[in-house]
């Protein structure tokens, strides 16, 4: 294609303007702008319901070659915002494809642009930040497209527009133990990463009160990754407070954020966030470094962790944040990284152990 037959862009706020071609749907749309390091996994992020809302920039150049499996999406639904790469391929070559990757975006309504400088543009939010952009046609004047940016808010309802509506159920063979997974975007994987382990899983829908939790009578609670500020969803906290004590718990990402806030944390939202495969973590438990599969805009500030009953337990080594905490004492623990690894490392799969560990410590305690 030739250069001015580019037929969409990114502006930004500050007036500059990225110019590409489109592929999925056709749709115009003001998101949040952030980057992903990834190097494969284009489908688990695209069906990763914690980029509700977000244009994601695969700084990795090649997407699509692999196309799209039934088997391998983190949702029934995907809800990214877009997707922003440098070279898009439709033609895969994977005998596991059954369908392309355009072919899904514009399934479920979700716009991409190609041929993007996405070096150029993930310099940008290094530098200045994560930030609102606007995806529309490459001729909009960007007098119009700033008006849009600065008159559309970006929305704070993500984790009800992704959550369950109503229950659903995740049963394997061999049950050991019943867990109540708390909906906030919940990733598919790691309801099978709970299947694998003998657990019969019942997912909830977010609003979900603590009287209707206990009437289950659950081995253990799991509370999923999600978008969003988690300042966002109080009812969660509140029902965080009202459950901890009872029953082993387990957070991840969203859930990990939401766990230090019902004990008095607070949380603080990241210059550009975390996202992909490659950050090392500390277990200060153990003294090993894992790598790390990570999605999150908000991080836990660990000077308000000393007021709480909460022991960090992970650090991550390239700037120092929280990345996971413990109390003991209630059978609570959380990560804010992605132990279920899809895409990612598989380091950290023994977290799921460490809960089933905890699930049977509490059977056999009463």
């Amino acid at each position: 294609m030739k250069l001015n037959d580019m037929n969409q862009k990114l502006v930004l706020p500050d007036g500059s303007e990225y110019y590409g071609y489109a592929f999925g749907a056709c749709a115009e749309s003001v998101l949040e702008l952030v980057f992903n390091t990834s190097m494969v996994g284009y489908q688990e992020i695209v069906s990763d319901p914690s980029y509700t809302g977000q244009a994601v920039v695969m700084t990795y150049p090649l997407i699509g070659n692999y196309g799209v499996a039934d088997e391998d999406y983190e949702t029934k639904i995907p809800t990214v915002g877009a997707l922003i790469v440098r070279e898009y391929n439709d033609l895969p070559s994977n005998f596991r494809y059954t369908k392309t990757l355009s072919e899904v975006m514009e399934e479920y309504g979700i716009p991409g642009l190609s041929g993007v400088d996405t070096r150029a543009v993930t310099k940008r939010i290094r530098a200045g930040g994560s930030c609102k952009v606007l995806l529309t046609a490459a001729e909009k004047p960007v007098e119009e497209c700033l008006r849009l940016l600065a008159e559309t808010p970006l929305r704070h309802d993500q984790v009800a527009r992704v959550s369950c509506k109503k229950r659903w159920y995740a049963r394997t063979s061999n049950k050991l133990y019943n867990v109540v997974a708390i909906d906030c975007g919940i990733k598919l994987n790691i309801v099978r990463e709970l299947n694998r382990r003998g657990c019969n899983v019942t997912v909830l829908p977010w609003n979900t009160s603590a009287a209707e939790v206990e009437r289950m009578q659950p081995d253990g609670i799991f509370l999923s990754n999600g978008p969003g500020d988690p300042e966002d969803v109080p009812s969660i906290v509140e029902l965080i407070r009202q459950l901890r004590g009872k029953y082993p718990i387990f957070g991840i990402c969203l859930g990990h954020q939401l766990i230090c806030l019902s004990y008095g944390a607070e949380t603080y939202k990241l210059k550009f966030g975390h996202r992909g495969g490659n950050h090392p973590v500390k277990n200060l438990l153990t003294d090993k470094v894992e790598i790390t599969s990570q999605n999150h805009s908000f991080a836990v500030d660990a000077g308000s962790l000393d007021a709480t009953p909460l022991t960090v337990t992970h650090v991550n080594l390239l700037d120092g944040t929280v990345e996971g905490v413990m109390n003991e004492a209630d059978r609570v623990f959380s990560v804010q990284y992605h132990p279920e690894s899809a895409p990612g490392p598989q380091d950290s799969s023994y977290l799921f152990d460490r809960f089933i560990d905890m699930m049977q410590k509490e059977r056999a305690g009463k």
